[in-house]
């Protein structure tokens, strides 16, 4: 039997069995020391990956800084001289006057004086700072947590709800950058945000904001909204209407309470809020704020006369280059027959818009050189600022009619020529009287004061629908027309501005005239920027086709679809225009004095009910233009309104002196001098238009 002492000294088989064991406390602590170099071997690992991740961290972010350095200097250096960064003087201001020099409007940067912080009510710059920068006192020029704020925020709301410009960046984008959307935009509006910081203290930024920020309605500034709004200065501006001005800068004309103030008194208790949030107002003092009555401020834009002003800042600019300091323009509208335009046009749709179920019409009247004395785009420019009278395009109907006969008459026909009043198809095209009846054979004269389609449609084919729309382009009309037989009825689209220059023509006896409506461009200090000079006479009608085309173009007034435009005392002569389901009315027509366009229809092209323009807009006309000549002596129109049927064949020369002497019989004046006869095609018979001969 084995002793103890062997016991304890009993050794352990070796791996494979074979002798020579190791004792048992020594292997004990070789598994130790293993598991010790594994931990060694872990722990070496993980720091290895450390080591990896940071180096290729630090070599990312040294590239990443190099890229945002690289990228600061690349659009940095596209900025203007340092030198030129100082903050400007607001936008200038384009004062817009009438012929006798009362202001139609004043367009622009329209603003009051500047207040510095102390002058202001101390509720605008704390009702701005609130909703717009609460961080702005903390921050320098950009907020980076307001960023990432609103990153958060947009991000939760699935879309851009917030931004996160400061009142700084905002400065910088106002007035010293443009308002693109781009990446080189936002890097240097940061830079210049650090150089405001820079150069001014907080005070002189937030004030500098509120003296040139738009507040809608035209007011730039906060002295300008605060007269605007509440007919007071920003000086004595209550918390409430603080809060209300601080509200409109996120959207000014949506929220303006000259367009919603529903709208703008929502937004400002959101302002309330925010002030509340941050302790700047007590409880007490936000409840009595949200009690006001709404601010009702009258529309500032509401006149037709702001159809002209923004006709006037469309076409100011391709005329002086980027107006870099306040100007004056002189237009060429009288402010007389401005005001009875707008309301001649206005109280007729309100009479008889919901009747006639018509909501909109134009209205443009030009004098005998093309100057717009008068023109409306509009029924309420507060509700539509689209300009009718100039932008629409609008198919004028029949009114296209007088170049029709025009080119008749420049082939050779005469007012008494007769033509068949009958159906005729010419292709596939049959053109039907408005009435559907026919009447035989008639003279042009009767056919064009009836608005015959058929014999408008036999005369094109007879000129050729070509020669036709040489007459109209030559007369004024700048559209694209199709030269087609229906071309007769007006089928291609043009503007009541291009239509009613163009019967200009008619009424000054044969020369263009291109209407104009500004007349001089001025700097405030009286250096002249433009003028307009009146270009040579073009003739486009032969004395002869004028006078004749003004005396068949009176019997549409005195006998025919025009009678309701008559003036007494004057002679009128015009025509009307009526498109399919009537959907455009017109009536454009002249005296001696002025040639007047009126238009009338809806914006979806809708039908109005049973309107013709012998109807409606031939009143309206009569109501304008009755007011314009009031107290004017009447005169006659070129060649007195006498139609004068020559008795042998016409002579060769349509400008031969004796001739116009007896046609212009009523005129009592020497004939224009006799001008070159425009080349004129042989006229077609109506065998050969259609295929007879």
């Amino acid at each position: 039997m084995a002793s103890k002492k062997n016991k304890r000294e009993r050794t352990e088989p070796s791996l494979f069995g074979l002798g020579g064991g190791a004792p048992a406390k020594p292997a004990k602590k070789k598994k130790r020391k293993s598991k010790k170099r594994a931990r060694a071997a872990s722990g070496g690992g993980l720091m290895r990956a450390f080591r990896f991740v940071f180096y290729w961290g630090m070599v990312a972010a040294v590239w990443g800084a190099i890229a945002v350095v690289g990228i600061v200097i690349y659009y940095g250096s596209k900025l203007p001289p340092v030198d030129e960064w100082a903050v400007p003087d607001r936008a200038p201001n384009v004062k817009i006057v009438a012929t006798d020099g009362s202001l139609i409007a004043n367009r622009g940067a329209t603003g009051g004086e500047a207040l510095s912080l102390d002058e202001m009510s101390p509720f605008i710059s704390m009702a701005v700072v609130a909703i717009e920068d609460r961080r702005f006192y903390s921050h320098f020029g950009v907020d980076p947590v307001g960023i990432a704020r609103a990153m958060i925020t947009n991000l939760q709301h699935r879309g851009l709800v917030q931004g996160g410009s400061t009142l700084t960046q905002q400065l910088a984008k106002n007035v010293l950058l443009s308002h693109a959307q781009t990446l080189e935009r936002k890097v240097q509006e940061a830079l210049m945000a650090l150089w405001l910081e820079h150069e001014y203290t907080k005070d002189q930024i937030l004030a500098m904001y509120l003296n040139r920020v738009y507040f809608g309605s035209g007011a730039y500034g906060v002295e300008a909204a605060s007269q605007r709004y509440f007919d007071k200065s920003a000086r004595d501006v209550t918390l409430g209407e603080a809060a209300l001005l601080a509200g409109l800068l996120k959207a000014p004309s949506r929220l303006s309470p000259a367009r919603d103030p529903e709208a703008a008194e929502e937004r400002a208790q959101v302002v309330l809020a925010a002030m509340h949030d941050q302790n700047m107002i007590d409880d007490s003092d936000m409840t009595t704020a949200m009690a006001r009555e709404p601010t009702r401020a009258p529309s500032y834009w509401t006149g037709p006369e702001n159809y002209v002003a923004d006709m006037v800042m469309q076409r100011l600019e391709p005329m002086i280059g980027e107006v870099k300091t306040d100007i004056l323009v002189t237009t060429t509208i009288d402010p007389g027959l401005e005001r009875a335009a707008g309301e001649s046009l206005k109280s007729a749709l309100d009479a008889n818009g919901e009747k006639d179920r018509v909501e909109q019409g134009a209205l443009v009247s030009v004098d005998a050189t093309g100057a717009i004395r008068a023109l409306v785009g509009g029924r309420d420019y507060s509700k539509s600022q689209f300009n009718r009278a100039v932008t629409a395009k609008r198919q004028p109907g029949s009114a296209f009619k007088p170049f029709v006969y025009a080119a008749a008459l420049e082939i050779g026909d005469r007012p008494g020529s007769v033509r068949n009043d009958a159906p005729i198809t010419i292709d596939d095209w049959t053109p039907e009287n408005y009435e559907k009846t026919y009447s035989g054979p008639m003279t042009l004269t009767n056919a064009l004061a009836h608005s015959v389609n058929t014999i408008a449609a036999q005369l094109v084919m007879e000129a050729s629908p070509g020669y036709v729309v040489d007459v109209a382009h030559r007369l004024g009309i700048t559209s694209d027309i199709t030269a087609n037989a229906s071309l007769a009825l007006g089928t291609s689209e043009v503007s009541l501005l291009e239509l009613t220059g163009a019967y200009t023509a008619f009424m000054n006896g044969g020369f263009k005239a291109t209407p104009y409506l500004i007349e001089s461009v001025k700097t405030a200090g009286g250096q002249s920027l433009y003028q307009t000079v009146p270009p040579a006479p073009e003739r486009v009608l032969s004395p002869q086709t004028a006078a004749n085309m003004n005396a068949m173009m009176m019997r549409v007034v005195t006998e025919g679809t025009g009678k309701a435009a008559q003036i007494p005392g004057w002679q009128v002569a015009g025509k009307t225009g009526t498109t399919q389901s009537s959907r455009d009315a017109l009536f454009v027509g002249f005296t001696a004095n002025l040639t007047t366009g009126v238009w009338v229809g809806n914006d979806d092209n809708s039908p109005m009910r049973h309107v013709t323009g012998g109807k409606l807009p031939a009143r309206i006309w009569q109501d304008y233009m009755a007011t314009a000549h009031r107290g004017l002596q009447p005169q006659p129109l070129y060649g007195g309104g006498r139609i004068i049927e020559p008795r042998a064949a016409p002579p060769a020369n349509d400008n031969d002196p004796k001739t116009l002497v007896e046609l212009l019989g009523q005129l009592g004046e020497e004939p224009p001098p006799a001008a070159a006869a425009p080349s004129t095609p042989k006229r077609r018979t109506l065998m050969q238009i259609l295929g007879g001969g």
